[in-house]
């Protein structure tokens, strides 16, 4: 591939490959089923999209009492073999949306990487914000490319979503592949409308439930209805002091804050997730540059406290000299 901004590792021999992509996004549904399905699939790295000129940094981070040079989000290719079914799987997991005005040309860097391997069906997940409650199921709804693609959705639980808009990437991509002449889904989950800013565990498998019975594959959704238990749970803690008049108001940043930190305490973190920290550690200990992606895998499981001495020992001179 002759795209600078594109950089392959490997380039592996798949078997009529599905692409999923995902951007994090209202109650981070999508990125949240796709990360799920990258810790039960296991699947190997073999590229990156360069994040220079896509997104604009707008925080410091602080490292070891000093200011660090501004960190890019990654976006990362990802493929896994399936030996039961006809299509192996390529999974696109970024961190970031980029900015609006390059949103385009990112999806089409995307979709470049799929028709080198030609993939010719791509799919995406959403949330559809809807007046329901926290404590209800999410429905899910669909939406294709092509009209002549909907009789696929008939033997599965799916709403067809007739008109609307779908924001950002995980929208956007479907509009692209279309263009592109790629077949296109995506599943759209409810969420409350008082909760967009909340993670939806409950919403992420029911995306996920509907494309793994699409697709043939049987997972445990264990670690999804475990995280969504304890944030219905939390939730509901917020509702009861709602209703008590003490706090009157919608959620806000510390309350979303003493969500994540419940969930950071009591739900046990997947093997596959501890692998990949493990590896980003030794990589770190060879190249500093790479702690940045390190601080943000573990800012994502929200467990950086747990590592925090081990973290800053990279920075320490010593550490340094021995690299």
């Amino acid at each position: 591939m002759k795209n600078t901004m594109i950089k392959l590792i490997r380039k592996p021999r798949l078997k009529s490959p599905y692409l999923i992509a995902a951007w994090p996004g209202m109650g981070n549904v999508a990125a949240r089923a796709v990360d799920y399905l990258w810790e039960q699939l296991n699947p190997i790295e073999f590229g990156e999209i360069s994040a220079k000129g896509f997104f604009h940094p707008h925080e410091a981070w602080i490292v070891d009492g000093q200011v660090e040079k501004p960190r890019l989000p990654t976006g990362k290719f990802y493929y896994w073999k399936n030996t039961t079914g006809k299509h192996d799987i390529i999974i696109f997991l970024c961190e970031a949306q980029p900015s609006l005005e390059k949103s385009y040309s990112y999806a089409n860097l995307v979709l470049d990487v799929a028709a080198e391997f030609k993939v010719k069906r791509v799919f995406t997940f959403a949330s559809m914000p809807s007046p329901i409650d926290h404590t209800q199921q999410s429905r899910v709804w669909a939406t294709v490319s092509d009209k002549r693609l909907a009789k696929e959705l008939d033997p599965l639980d799916v709403k067809p979503m007739r008109v609307g808009q779908i924001s950002g990437l995980n929208g956007l991509l479907l509009s692209v592949a279309k263009e592109r002449k790629m077949e296109a889904f995506c599943f759209l989950a409810e969420i409350p409308l008082y909760a967009i800013q909340i993670e939806n565990p409950k919403a992420s498998k029911a995306v996920l439930k509907i494309f793994t019975k699409m697709i043939g594959l049987n997972f445990d959704f264990g670690g999804l209805d475990e995280r969504a238990k304890i944030v219905e749970d939390e939730i509901e803690k917020l509702v009861d002091y709602f209703k008590s008049g003490a706090a009157p108001g919608p959620i806000n940043e510390e309350d979303i804050e003493s969500i994540k930190q419940s969930l950071a305490s009591v739900t046990r973190l997947p093997e596959s997730a501890k692998a990949k920290i493990e590896k980003l550690f030794k990589f770190a200990e060879k190249d500093l540059s790479k702690a940045q992606e390190l601080k943000s895998e573990l800012d994502k499981w929200h467990i950086y406290k747990d590592y925090e001495d081990r973290f800053l020992d990279l920075f320490k001179p010593g550490k340094r000299d021995n690299n």
